[in-house]
């Protein structure tokens, strides 16, 4: 039997950020597919649409106009339908109250995105890995924050 290819949905409304998003992803050994939507707004749409085959992870960033990636996650995470996607959030900021919230609120991890290219790919490949494995759970809140 084949196995279903990964796909990754990356929300994050820097046009920049995304780009180096998919150039990391295109330079692993088994590149995901990965779908992109730009605010909160998006991508609720997004997954009430494609709720039939929804994606396997979603990098969230919080800080997105329209709807922030905190409302999203609250209402991602409170849906019967959409609760067990695993959620990453991907951040430039790293405030330790908000990392514990979202840790609260059950994220899976947490990354601070990295200043350059190789350290995007490093925390990338290390999320995938994590969701690969067989027991996928929220970490220990020690190991909640994935570092390059």
């Amino acid at each position: 039997m084949e196995k279903t290819k990964l796909h990754l949905l990356l929300a994050d409304d820097d046009i920049d950020d995304c780009d180096f998003f998919q150039d990391a992803i295109n330079e692993l050994s088994v590149p995901p597919s990965l779908s992109i939507v730009h605010n909160g707004v998006e991508l609720m749409e997004f997954l009430i649409k494609n709720s039939a085959n929804p994606p396997h992870l979603i990098f969230l960033d919080l800080n997105m106009p329209k709807k922030s990636g905190l409302e999203c996650m609250a209402k991602i995470k409170s849906s019967d339908s959409l609760s067990h996607i695993p959620i990453i959030i991907y951040s430039t900021s790293l405030d330790p109250m908000v990392v514990n919230s979202l840790y609260q609120m059950g994220a899976h991890h947490y990354i601070q995105k990295p200043a350059n290219f190789a350290s995007i790919k490093s925390v990338i490949q290390k999320a995938i890995a994590l969701y690969n494995h067989p027991k996928l759970q929220t970490p220990a809140r020690e190991t909640f924050i994935i570092e390059p």
